[in-house]
């Protein structure tokens, strides 16, 4: 049995991260984490039909015409809540060039 040779300590979630990188899983996992953040944020969770995220916009669509316009009034304070939420995930991959911060929240 031959032994590995350990060349430097690191921290595990820094071993997570590099992980999904090299498997090219951080896209993916961001969009996650960015519904979640926006459930979280909302509390629209379950008034959400459908969400999507492309090139910074958070687009939801939303089935109640009155929660879609209490959360038009609070637009860019859920925006604001949304990206401080990620910013507090260690799991959330800012330097994706792909998926990254949210910069606009559509409501259809």
């Amino acid at each position: 049995m031959s032994r590995v040779a350990r060349k430097t300590a690191a921290p595990l979630s820094e071993l997570i991260r590099t992980w999904l990188k090299s498997e090219h899983l951080t896209a993916g996992l961001n969009t996650q984490r960015i519904f979640a953040a926006w459930d979280a944020a909302s509390g629209a969770g379950r008034y959400t039909v459908r969400r999507y995220f492309r090139d910074g916009r958070l687009y939801i669509t939303v089935d109640s015409s009155v929660v879609r316009s209490q959360l038009s009034f609070q637009r860019d304070a859920l925006v604001e809540k949304i990206n401080a939420l990620l910013a507090a995930d260690e799991l959330f991959t800012r330097d994706d060039a792909r998926v990254g911060l949210v910069k606009e929240l559509i409501l259809k």
